[in-house]
C-alpha cells in the first residue's frame, strides 16, 4: 500500500512541475508512442512477451487481492496463464515530470478471453501506469 501511495503521489506531482511546453510535449509524445507499443507488441507477439519486453528490470505489478509481483520475471511468469486471452488499451492521460525522468498514464482496457464455458468474456477497466525513462533515452514502466 505505501508502494502505491507512493506512486500516486510522484503521479500527481510530476503534473505540477514546470517545465517548457515542447520539452513536455516531446515526452508526452514518447510515452504515448511506448504505449502504442507496448498494446502493439500484446497483440503481435504475447501479453507475457510484452509485459516483459516493456518493463523495468524492477517493475512491479499489482493485480488482484492487492497482490504485487515483482521484476521482469516474476511479470512474465505471471502472465504466461493469459497468453491465450486479448487485451487492448489507450491512454488519455499522459503527464512527464520536469526533468523528463518519469511519466504516468491512466486509460481504458479490455480484455477479452474464453471463459470456462466457450465463450468470450469481456472486462474493462481502467489502468494506471508510471514510466521511467532508460539510459539509452527508451521508457519501461516500473508500475503497472
Amino acid at each position: 500500500m505505501k508502494k502505491l501511495l507512493i506512486c500516486f503521489i510522484t503521479c500527481v506531482a510530476i503534473s505540477y512541475f514546470p517545465k517548457s511546453e515542447s520539452q513536455t510535449s516531446k515526452y508526452e509524445d514518447e510515452i504515448r508512442k511506448a504505449e502504442k507499443n507496448f498494446n502493439d507488441y500484446a497483440q503481435a507477439k504475447s501479453i507475457s512477451e510484452a509485459f516483459y519486453a516493456f518493463a523495468d528490470e524492477n517493475a512491479v505489478i499489482k493485480r488482484e487481492n492487492d497482490t504485487l509481483i515483482k521484476g521482469r520475471e516474476n511479470i512474465r511468469s505471471y502472465y504466461k496463464r493469459l497468453d491465450k486471452a486479448k487485451v487492448t488499451w489507450s491512454p488519455d492521460f499522459v503527464s512527464v515530470s520536469a526533468d523528463g525522468t518519469l511519466g504516468c498514464t491512466y486509460g481504458k482496457y479490455d480484455w477479452k478471453m474464453e471463459g470456462k464455458d466457450g465463450k468470450v468474456q469481456s472486462f474493462k477497466g481502467v489502468f494506471h501506469t508510471v514510466w521511467k525513462r532508460q539510459k539509452d533515452g527508451s521508457w519501461k514502466y516500473v508500475w503497472d
